[in-house]
């Protein structure tokens, strides 16, 4: 196989796993403020989220972090997880939850192809909570390849999306 060969059109990423200092408190926050559903609990050491009752999107574990701090910023890694919601009112939901939880973001950006959130869990890893906008809407350069920016979003304008 050539490596230059591109990898099958349905390949996805499946799930995403965190080591977290505190299994509790990493449910609170992925199960209590962003909704997810708990699919598995195995003792204090790992649990199983799902968004819609699939297997899990996100483990949690304290296998090798039980306590630990948080890698320092110079240190490679996970730079984020990136959650990815349905349309612009379930983003706008994800928003308020996060603001009524008086969890801070470090930042909110529309990149022409989606609008993005940016913050932290507990254990400080990144996450990021977007939506895909329409390809349709996406920006596209003169020759016709993708053109993707970072502009400021605007999240009172977002609120304003949520679903009543």
């Amino acid at each position: 196989m050539s490596q230059n060969q591109a990898v099958a059109a349905g390949t996805r990423i499946g799930h995403v796993h965190l080591k977290v200092a505190d299994l509790d408190r990493a449910l609170g926050f992925y199960c209590g403020v962003l909704g997810f559903e708990l699919m598995q609990r195995m003792g204090s050491g790992a649990a199983f989220i799902s968004a819609g009752g699939y297997h899990h999107h996100i483990g949690l574990n304290t296998w090798e972090s039980k306590g630990g701090s948080p890698p320092p910023p110079d240190a490679t890694g996970l730079y984020h997880t990136a959650i990815l919601y349905p349309t612009r009112p379930a983003l706008a939901d994800a928003l308020h939850r996060v603001l009524s939880a008086g969890i801070a973001l470090d930042g909110a950006s529309d990149h022409g192809v989606s609008e993005a959130l940016y913050l932290r869990d507990p254990d400080q890893n990144g996450v990021e909570l977007y939506w895909d906008k329409p390809r349709e809407q996406w920006p596209f350069g003169p020759d016709g390849k993708l053109s993707m920016f970072t502009k400021r979003l605007d999240v009172e304008e977002l609120l304003k999306q949520r679903e009543a």
